[in-house]
């Protein structure tokens, strides 16, 4: 039976693994393929200490799914009066588990946890493959806005 949770600091292990599972198949980079210490490093620092929650499926131990959402504040507006808003990044179902209801699931979790912390607006950067799970949760297409690179 598929278990979902809120990731603890005592599965990080268990969720920087996943995750660049995840960045491995999206980014179509080989298995074996090495990720910066420095990528590793912040992406640990930020699941231990950053505003987010992540979510993971487990399957006996195992984890076969994850999804997060990060939260920001901005000064509030007639449209989000809070001014609290997030950002849903990361979902991904192991390609074995697939089709069962796995990664709505986890998105409905985050979903929850948002309107309960006062979140007026989720934004996400949806692929072609999770476009349809997006939808099907009430997600509309938005144009983006302006960004300036400080690279």
């Amino acid at each position: 039976m598929i278990e979902f949770h809120k990731a603890t600091t005592e599965e990080i292990e268990k969720l920087m693994s996943i995750r660049l599972e995840m960045l491995r198949i999206v980014n179509d980079l080989p298995d074996n393929f090495e990720f910066d210490s420095t990528f590793k490093d912040y992406s640990r620092d930020y699941f231990l200490n950053g505003e987010q929650t992540t979510v993971l499926a487990l399957d006996n131990g195992n984890a076969i799914g994850c999804a997060s959402i990060s939260y920001i504040k901005i000064m509030p507006t007639f449209d989000h009066p809070t001014g609290k808003r997030a950002h849903l990044m990361n979902v991904y179902t192991n390609n074995s588990y697939r089709r069962q209801g796995i990664g709505k699931k986890m998105v409905e979790l985050l979903i929850e946890e948002a309107r309960e912390k006062g979140c007026t607006e989720i934004s996400l950067d949806a692929t072609s493959v999770g476009r349809f799970l997006y939808t099907w949760l009430g997600f509309t297409q938005n144009k983006e806005g302006m960004v300036l690179n400080l690279k």
